[in-house]
């Protein structure tokens, strides 16, 4: 097989470098979205423990 090469290299790099941004912003809008997610259940389990647990003090009741 034969080599290839790019004709246009400096448009290749423009695509490469338009990847890069759309990379970088999904990626962002991901770890945003996950913020939230993370956040919402952490807040969910918290009102959940305060309300339905306490904390054991070792003694037990009889």
């Amino acid at each position: 097989m034969s080599e290839y090469r790019l004709k246009i290299p400096r448009q290749a790099e423009a695509v490469v470098n338009a990847f890069h941004k759309v990379e970088d912003t999904v990626a962002g809008a991901y770890k945003k979205v996950e913020g939230a997610v993370v956040g919402g259940c952490k807040a969910v389990e918290k009102k959940f423990v305060d309300a339905f647990l306490e904390k054991a003090d070792g003694g037990g009741q009889k």
